[in-house]
């Protein structure tokens, strides 16, 4: 039996991920912005309400689980949320709301667990990001900005933790079915912008209704199967790229970006030999 710490277990692939871990006897410690959407799971559960934004909060959770349950296997970092709208429209509000929710909660959550997985030897820290940190698209910047952002601090981080018997594996779902969407933080539009790749991204976003994935062709049962075996994999994988639109669009970007560099360009600001 192992034990799984889950921020974002409510709903979407934490949901998934601790409903197959119950299934399967293990014992998950879930948090959700509200708990209690979480009394319905059965098992070898233990709840409790997180706002990850919230750092005090953060810490003090993630003491009580280990102080309540011991041993923790695996840190699963799942909440998150998008904004929508091109960089001029974004408010100051929003900026710092998706920056908070999905780079630095996840950050100081990762500063809160590190010192309980050295004491016990070890441990493995698994964290959603999406396609999108390793590509992009209009209208999205500051989802991309955050969702980049955490995949470099996890990058320097995994080898920081590595000799301590951490492992950190970043999970990269392209669309999936999740319900993603419904909790939008969408920007005011711009006249400006109505005629630009950004407006038509508010344009789709207000024609879907809310469900941006309802015909997406990630399934988020084997998603989460998928994050759930990663964690019995040594060493941890870095990443686990899912679904076939998310290994198609993170290559297509990967050789676009290597195709960019110019090995002449780059010695030619060297010093002379």
């Amino acid at each position: 039996m192992a034990t799984w710490f889950i921020t974002g277990a409510s709903a979407g692939i934490g949901r998934a991920v601790t409903e197959q871990l119950l299934r399967a006897g293990h014992r998950v410690a879930a948090t959700a912005g509200d708990a209690s959407r979480l009394k319905d799971l059965s098992g070898n559960l233990w709840t409790a309400d997180l706002d990850v934004t919230d750092t005090e909060a953060v810490r003090d959770v993630v003491s009580r689980a280990f102080g309540e349950l011991g041993r923790i296997d695996v840190v699963f970092s799942n909440a998150g949320r998008g904004a929508v709208g091109a960089a001029e429209e974004l408010s100051d509000e929003a900026i710092a709301e998706q920056i908070a929710v999905n780079l630095t909660g996840p950050i100081q959550l990762v500063r809160a667990v590190l010192p309980h997985l050295r004491a016990q030897g070890g441990g493995r820290i698994i964290q959603t990001t999406t396609m999108g940190a390793q590509i992009s698209s209009p209208g999205a910047s500051l989802y991309h900005s955050s969702k980049w952002g955490i995949e470099g601090f996890l990058e320097s981080l995994a080898p920081e933790v590595a000799p301590l018997g951490i492992g950190v594996t970043m999970v990269e779902p392209g669309s999936v079915r999740t319900g993603f969407g419904a909790a939008l933080s969408i920007a005011e539009p711009m006249a400006a912008y109505a005629g630009t790749p950004a407006g038509q991204v508010h344009r789709y976003v207000a024609a879907s209704g809310g469900n941006l994935t309802g015909s997406a062709p990630g399934d988020p049962v084997k998603v989460a199967a998928a994050v759930i075996a990663s964690a019995a994999v040594d060493p941890a994988p870095r990443r686990l790229v899912l679904g076939s639109d998310a290994y198609q669009a993170v290559r297509a970007a990967l050789d676009a970006r290597l195709g960019e560099l110019d090995p002449a360009l780059a010695a030619s600001t060297d010093f002379a030999a």
